[in-house]
């Protein structure tokens, strides 16, 4: 038998099949360990085949076969094919999706535990007083953990009833779970009439892709739960994906309560060793559900019913490493290939999204009213100007504190967003206007006061606070801009009797972190609750009946063309955790600029006129769905690289203008809006094409022109310009 093997290198030269003799055991989609250029590395087996267009006498043998049953499901190769092709990366870098990074570099292994079955009632002598209670105890359990046996009775005495024939020792694998074990079962929910049409109307739709734009609270939730039942209930498997880590504990409970273990949860928070079974459940068909965020769309289920991916607008849905790929892009990839539906679902659809529902290459179901029939909280807006005229330079507006007294007299919960982290946003001399940024990535630092340092949200390097300003010497420092820290501070002396957590990626970055302050808020053991984009979308409390948003225009200010939809949805996902039970939510925005056009559709939480505004927008200047954007990037460590690098780069792609003009709208190089990260210079090629007909050779080109020195790789409609 002759294997085909893509070997386990990350590089274009090798970027082939080889093939290798192999025994019976190999089967397509195992991993192997290959005899390579002089010494053994691991492989990936394509396919299986009994001949060979090679003389067996060049052929090498296999060395090692890792998997039962084989790691890669056929799908697996066909999606690595189209990405592959599609991205310009090696086959291998493709494959490292599909199989978490310490199985696949052998840092994780399954656990066992020993345990004794009862075999018979043997005779056992007077003396032996500990044999005996424990061949009594086994005869009565049938089946007994060793080494809690050993424990009780001693190991001796444990075993010699084993070798005298009482009992039978076995090993039992054992499932590292994830944030608990199994919770209580319960039936699905009475569907409203709105959750019915929308279930039938996904059942009878000729699209493969399903948007559900439905408002906050409205059951998108209970739809996804109902489309996954009618998959398992047809032998059939599901992904779910959501954007946050901070999501998938909560959803995850859900579907453990509905499925039992039929669900499992695959995402960057959980230990090597949770991963690793988590991931051999859904590969051995132990469960049959995949929950979790971007990654998880590669996880290892066969014969998919449906694939669900909510709050589709987010743009943690792209990936920043290479391959740069869009999951919405690989879940199509994935749907057509099980031929099952991919169910969309969002509060804020992305513009992009919205635009093909409208024209109908997507089915699209709308869900206008709250499922408990409550109104949308009412949202006020709080101008900072005013607040700062009338003396009131603190982070929050009087409506706010006025409100946040309200809540919290009334035993109520409430929800500050901020988007930021940190205690402050910069350190800056008020003598000289320094301020205080990254030797290694050209951004400034925001100050920690718990640690008192100086930190790059970048690279993640830390700098001592200064105690005079590096340029000048003067000693006039200030904070500027607010953090979460700073709003906690603040909070506690506005409100001393106040319980408050803080949700941002400092206070989450332990195991379990997001779980653990999402659990304590849930059961009510804090009061308000600070946060970033993570406490945005998705979460369900329902004491919360106020959310303060901090500094809501500033996302506006980006230099980005996605500027306005960004801030619309981020302020329609937020408002939208207040008041999501029995009591009326109330909103407080705080802004400098109350009269943006954004904003005051975000109140009126009227997603059609601000898509109507958008889509005209764009279409004027000709940016996407209306055209593609494309972005060369070009880095390396040293600024000469760099600048060879994206002079070649430009000179190809220039060439490609003048031979096709009409397919540019616009064409240029420059810094990147960042110039250094991790220490590495940064250059851009940036373009707006009015279709895709070019990508190929534009990835061509980049493949080309990519070196030791020097990186360059392709982002497509990315989702940060900086």
């Amino acid at each position: 038998m002759y294997a085909r093997v893509i070997v386990d290198i990350a590089h274009g030269s090798v970027d082939k099949i080889f093939e290798y003799s192999c025994e019976d055991s190999v089967k397509a989609g195992c991993r192997v360990k290959v005899p390579f250029g002089g010494r053994v590395i691991d492989g990936f087996v394509m396919e299986v085949s009994d001949k060979s267009e090679y003389p067996p006498s060049k052929i090498k043998p296999v060395s090692a076969v890792y998997d039962e049953p084989p790691a890669l499901v056929p799908e697996c190769f066909s999606l690595m094919q189209s990405m592959a092709k599609r991205y310009r990366v090696p086959k291998a870098v493709v494959l490292r999706l599909f199989i978490p990074s310490e199985m696949r570099l052998g840092k994780v292994r399954e656990i066992y535990k020993k345990r004794v079955k009862f075999i018979s009632d043997i005779p056992l002598s007077k003396s032996a007083a500990k044999q005996k209670q424990f061949l009594e105890f086994l005869q009565a359990e049938k089946d007994v953990d060793y080494t809690i046996s050993c424990d009780q009775f001693g190991r001796g005495a444990v075993n010699s009833v084993i070798e005298k024939g009482g009992g039978e020792l076995y090993r039992v694998r054992v499932n590292r779970s994830p944030l608990g074990g199994e919770e209580e079962r319960e039936q699905g929910k009475t569907l409203t009439p709105a959750q019915v049409d929308a279930l039938n109307s996904i059942k009878s739709s000729v699209q493969t892709v399903q948007l559900i734009h439905g408002v906050t609270g409205s059951g998108k939730t209970e739809i996804y739960l109902n489309a996954i039942a009618a998959a398992v209930k047809q032998g059939k498997t599901a992904i779910f994906l959501v954007p946050e880590i901070s999501l998938t504990p909560q959803m995850l409970s859900q579907l453990r309560r509905r499925f039992g273990g039929g669900a499992a949860i695959l995402h960057s928070g959980l230990s090597a060793g949770e991963r690793f079974d988590e991931w051999w459940r859904l590969r051995t068909g132990e469960a049959r559900i995949a929950i979790g965020a971007r990654s998880a769309i590669f996880a290892p289920l066969e014969n998919l019913g449906v694939i669900i991916i909510d709050e589709e607008h987010d743009s943690s849905y792209f990936s920043e490493s290479s391959p740069r790929y869009s999951t919405l892009d690989i879940a199509k990839m994935r749907a057509e290939y099980n031929g099952c539906k991919l169910i969309l679902g969002s509060a804020t659809p992305s513009v992009e999204s919205y635009a093909l529902a409208k024209k109908g290459e997507y089915n699209l179901i709308t869900l206008t009213e709250r499922i408990n029939g409550r109104p949308m909280p009412e949202i006020e807006i709080a101008d900072m100007r005013k607040e700062v005229k009338r003396g009131n330079n603190s982070a929050f507006s009087q409506a706010l504190r006025d409100e946040l007294k309200d809540t919290l007299d009334g035993g109520r919960q409430a929800i500050i967003f901020l988007n930021r982290r940190g205690y402050s946003h910069t350190v800056i001399c008020q003598e000289c206007g320094y301020v205080a940024t990254c030797e290694h990535c050209d951004v400034s630092l925001a100050y920690h006061s718990e640690e008192n340092c100086l930190k790059c949200h970048y690279c993640g390097t830390k700098y001592r606070m200064p105690k005079a300003c590096p340029e000048c010497g003067g000693l006039h420092l200030r904070y500027g801009g607010t953090g979460t820290q700073k709003v906690v501070a603040d909070l506690k002396s506005a409100f001393p009797q106040a319980r408050i957590l803080r949700m941002d990626n400092d206070t989450t970055s332990g195991k379990e972190g997001h779980y653990k302050i999402l659990k304590s808020f849930g059961d009510h053991k804090a009061d308000i609750l600070v946060g970033t984009q993570m406490i945005a979308k998705g979460h369900d409390f329902p004491s919360v009946t106020l959310v303060g948003i901090l500094d809501a225009d500033m996302s506006l200010h980006f230099s980005d063309y996605r500027a306005g939809e960004r801030t619309f949805q981020l302020i329609t996902q937020v408002s939208g955790r207040s008041g999501r039970a029995g009591e009326a939510g109330r909103v407080v925005l705080q802004t400098s600029c109350p009269e943006n056009y954004i904003l005051r559709y975000a109140v009126n939480y009227d997603y059609e006129g601000f898509f109507n505004n958008e889509i005209a927008l764009r279409e004027t200047t000709q940016f996407p769905p209306f055209s593609l954007i494309v972005r060369v990037m070009v880095t390396a460590e040293e600024d000469r690289f760099a600048l060879e690098a994206l002079k070649k780069v430009w000179f190809d792609i220039d060439g490609l203008r003048q031979n096709r003009p009409e397919k540019f709208i616009f064409l240029n190089k420059m810094h990147s809006p960042i110039k250094k990260i991790q220490g590495k210079v940064r250059y851009q090629v940036l373009m707006r094409l009015t279709d895709d007909g070019l990508l190929e050779e534009i990835y061509d080109i980049s493949v080309k022109h990519s070196s030791d020195n020097a990186l360059v790789y392709v982002e497509e409609n990315p989702a940060n310009l900086s």
